[in-house]
C-alpha cells in the first residue's frame, strides 16, 4: 500500500465506500439528465421546427457577426489587460511607496467593483461619451488587468531570491531584473492561472448586452423573442446552441494554453554545460613526493627520479 504525504491510500473498506459513492452519484446525475431531456421531450422543445430556426441565412448571418463582434472585443481586452496588468505589476512592485500604494488603491477598487457597474458607468460617460464598443473594452481591461496583475505579481514573488541577488551580483539594474530575470520565469509559472483569467475575459464579454452591444448574448437574446415558431418562443434551442458556441471557444482556450504549456517544457533553454576534457599529462602536477618521470635515455628506457622538480637531490 502506498502513501504520500497529502493523501493516505484507500484501505479495503474506503475504497468498497468510493466504489458506491462513484455508482450512487453517476446514477443520480444520469437520473437528473433524463428527467430533463423527458421535461423537454414533453413540452415539444425537441420539435425539428424549433431548431430548424437556425438554418436561416439570416439567423446565420446574425450569429456570424455576434461572434465576430465577439472575439473583436475579447482580442482587445485580453491584450490590453495583459500589457495593463504588466505596468500594474510594476508599479506593485516598485520601490516609491507613492507609486505602490497608488497600484494597491487601484487594484483592490477595481476588484472590488462589479464589473457589469465599471461598465455601465463607462457607456453612461463618466469619462466623458463612449461607445458601447469601447466602454466594454475598458471596462474588461481595467478589471482584468488588475486580476492579471496580482497573478504577475504571484508569478514573480513565487522566483527563488537567488535568481534575483545573481542578477544583481553581475550588474544588472532593477529593469533589466524585471525583463530578463523574474517576469519569464512568473509568466511561465502562471501560464495557466493566465490563461484561466483570459476565458473568463471571454465569458465576461456577455456583460455587453447591458449595453446594446451585440455580441453573442445579445444576439441569441433577439433571436430567442424574435423567432417564434407556431407561438412557440425558441429560448431553450437557442441556449442550447449558443451555450455550445461559448463553451467551443473556451475549450480551444484551454488547448491552447495546454499546448503551451507542453511547448514550455520541451523548450531547451538555458546555457549548456560543456563536456570536461581528459587532462594533458603535461598539465597534471605530480604529487609531493611521487617518482617523476624525467626523460628516456636512448636504449629506449625510461630514467625515473625518486624526488618531485624543485627539491634537492
Amino acid at each position: 500500500m502506498s502513501a504520500s504525504v497529502l493523501f493516505d491510500a484507500p484501505g479495503p473498506k474506503a475504497r468498497v465506500r468510493n466504489i458506491i459513492y462513484t455508482v450512487v452519484g453517476s446514477a443520480a446525475l444520469l437520473g437528473g439528465i433524463a428527467w430533463v431531456i423527458l421535461r423537454l421531450n414533453e413540452k415539444g422543445e425537441f420539435d425539428p421546427a424549433l431548431w430548424d430556426i437556425f438554418n436561416y441565412a439570416g439567423i446565420r448571418q446574425n450569429i456570424l457577426e455576434a461572434l465576430l463582434a465577439t472575439l473583436k472585443v475579447f482580442a482587445l481586452a485580453g491584450v490590453f489587460s495583459l500589457v495593463f496588468a504588466v505596468v500594474l505589476c510594476v508599479a506593485r512592485l516598485s520601490d516609491h511607496r507613492p507609486v505602490r500604494w497608488f497600484a494597491v488603491v487601484f487594484i483592490d477598487l477595481f476588484r472590488s467593483i462589479p464589473l457589469l457597474i465599471t461598465i455601465f458607468a463607462l457607456w453612461v460617460g463618466i469619462l466623458g461619451t463612449m461607445s458601447p464598443f469601447w466602454a466594454l473594452v475598458v471596462g474588461l481591461t481595467i478589471y482584468n488587468g488588475c486580476v492579471q496583475a496580482e497573478v504577475l505579481r504571484a508569478g514573480v514573488n513565487a522566483v527563488p531570491k537567488g535568481q534575483k541577488e545573481a542578477a544583481y551580483a553581475i550588474g544588472l539594474r532593477k529593469s533589466q531584473v524585471l525583463t530578463l530575470v523574474l517576469f519569464p520565469q512568473a509568466i511561465r509559472s502562471m501560464l495557466p492561472t493566465i490563461i484561466s483569467q483570459l476565458v473568463v475575459t471571454l465569458k465576461d464579454t456577455s456583460l455587453g448586452f447591458m449595453i446594446l452591444y451585440p455580441e453573442l448574448l445579445h444576439s441569441a437574446r433577439l433571436i430567442a423573442n424574435n423567432t417564434p415558431v407556431n407561438g412557440v418562443y425558441p429560448f431553450v434551442q437557442t441556449v442550447a446552441v449558443f451555450g455550445a458556441i461559448y463553451i467551443g471557444l473556451c475549450l480551444v482556450l484551454s488547448w491552447l494554453a495546454t499546448w503551451i504549456e507542453k511547448r514550455g517544457r520541451k523548450a531547451k533553454t538555458g546555457i549548456k554545460v560543456a563536456h570536461a576534457e581528459e587532462p594533458a599529462a603535461s598539465d597534471v602536477a605530480p604529487a609531493p613526493g611521487a617518482p617523476v618521470v624525467s626523460a628516456a635515455d636512448p636504449r629506449g628506457e625510461t630514467i625515473v627520479t625518486d624526488k618531485a622538480p624543485g627539491k634537492d637531490n
